[in-house]
């Protein structure tokens, strides 16, 4: 066998193969639709996961050092006994939270993962991200056939927002700009260095975020680059929200405000500086 032939008999047996396995599947699907039934009920596991971080579930258990029974929770989260169970026992069948069971009592204590990302103290929490999910994103998801109907986005139906302008809405508020910043913040947390060490950066002298809200990207461009100089630009009232909650201590990091004819001329002004190095 030459091998013309050979390699035609080997991408004839790997096509043989992909269509009896697709075939497979397919079968398997048709059968019973496992993966439909898991991406229809996607959803409740958001929920259970939104709503234990709203009720400070995983900030309780990460404070008490040892697992606590439902009444316990219960009781220092004002809910029902019964509610606050069956949350738990969800939470407990997504290997989120663990169980153990003494004299008949189940105690429930968090895994290193609830306590590393769910919980509010810790340095990669993403608590804020989930609230921002659960309290904004998930309310103008419920509204997407209308968004695919009428091509807009939806906060007019949702929060009774004029659609136009999307920042309007986002920072309608002090408390819904610090969800919105808490977003972003958490974002940057978890991906920042990735991000910020995707290119070496080390020749620019000076860098700046335009629109680098909470100033969590820039603190990593900042830590990775020592000897650059890092400047947050955002509006005003952005740059007053973040030095007032998310500042740090010795901050190597500089904010600017302004508004955006102002920063289109930064973006002038520095794209040259970057050029130079």
């Amino acid at each position: 066998m030459n091998s013309s032939s050979f390699s035609s008999s080997v991408l004839s047996d790997i096509s043989i193969r992909s269509a009896v396995m697709a075939e497979h599947l397919s079968q398997s699907e048709l059968d019973y639709p496992f993966k439909l039934l898991e991406y229809f009920n996607g959803f409740r596991v958001s929920k259970v996961i939104f709503s234990a971080c709203e009720l400070g579930v995983f900030d309780l258990l990460l404070k008490s050092q040892e697992p606590l029974s439902a009444q316990h929770v219960a009781q220092e989260l004002g809910t029902s006994v019964d509610g606050i169970e069956r949350l738990l026992d969800a939470l407990v069948g997504i290997e989120i939270l663990e169980v153990e069971t003494t004299d008949g009592t189940a105690f429930y204590s968090s895994t290193d993962v609830a306590n590393l990302y769910l919980a509010k103290g810790s340095t990669k929490s993403l608590h804020d991200m989930i609230i921002y999910q659960s309290q904004t994103i998930y309310p103008l998801w419920n509204n997407m056939v209308d968004a695919v109907r009428d091509g807009k986005n939806q906060n007019e139906k949702t929060f009774g927002l004029p659609p136009e302008d999307i920042f309007q809405a986002i920072y309608r508020s002090e408390e819904e700009m610090l969800k919105f910043m808490g977003l972003m913040n958490s974002s940057w947390v978890l991906d920042g260095h990735d991000i910020v060490t995707a290119f070496n950066l080390s020749c620019f002298q000076t860098i700046v975020d335009l629109g680098g809200c909470t100033g969590a990207l820039a603190r990593e461009i900042a830590e990775t680059y020592p000897s650059s100089s890092v400047t947050v630009f955002d509006l005003p009232q952005v740059v007053e929200t973040a030095q007032k909650h998310f500042c740090e201590e010795n901050d190597a990091v500089v904010f600017q405000s302004g508004e955006q004819k102002k920063k289109l001329q930064v973006v002038k002004k520095h794209y040259c500086t970057l050029l130079d190095g």
